[in-house]
């Protein structure tokens, strides 16, 4: 196991179109050995998710895990497909740019569609909290972060918004997640 660097927003890394990864790669050692590294730097940053990119390595791979008690899910090479045309706002936070918090509006429902860990094709629906989480991590894979979909005026820093709630409230601005 090893513990990757969390590159941190102002590297360009975080701004590169993450480049898609290979289906011969998938099954080498090494990038096998990366997903542990890349689950292990998600667990050990209290993340809830983590993107290639965010790690210095502009691939499109995300890794995530809503409960600890389930199995992490990879996504290799994601297509995101909204659902409808329903979208909510909630607070966001991002290993990438700590001690921030923003309200971020994204789809509610959504379709996804990757390659696993062994690059079989998959697909799989999300709603609600898990939709933002998936749709948060798959933005780094495009060179975006969620600072750059905030509402405007409702960044806070984590000990403010934990102290004071959040600058902006409403029925949908609900989590302080951190992604």
């Amino acid at each position: 196991m090893s513990l990757l660097q969390v590159a941190r927003m102002g590297n360009p890394v975080l701004r590169q179109v993450a480049a898609p990864v290979e289906a011969a790669e998938i099954r080498t050692r090494a990038f096998q050995v990366f997903c542990d590294d890349l689950y292990d730097t998600m667990l050990e940053e209290d993340g809830l998710g983590l993107a290639a990119p965010q790690v210095h390595h502009s691939q499109r791979v995300v890794v995530f895990q809503l409960e600890a008690e389930e199995e992490p899910m990879f996504l290799i090479n994601p297509v995101i497909v909204p659902l409808s045309e329903t979208k909510a706002w909630g607070y966001e936070g991002c290993l990438s740019v700590p001690e921030l918090r923003g309200r971020v509006e994204r789809w509610v429902d959504i379709r996804v569609d990757a390659l696993d860990r062994k690059g079989k094709p998959f697909a799989f629906e999300a709603h609600g909290w898990a939709a933002r989480v998936v749709q948060h991590e798959c933005d780094h894979l495009d060179g975006v972060l969620y600072v750059d979909r905030a509402q405007v005026g409702s960044l806070a820093f984590l000990k403010e918004y934990r102290r004071y709630g959040p600058p902006i409230k409403g029925p949908e601005a609900e989590d302080d997640g951190e992604e």
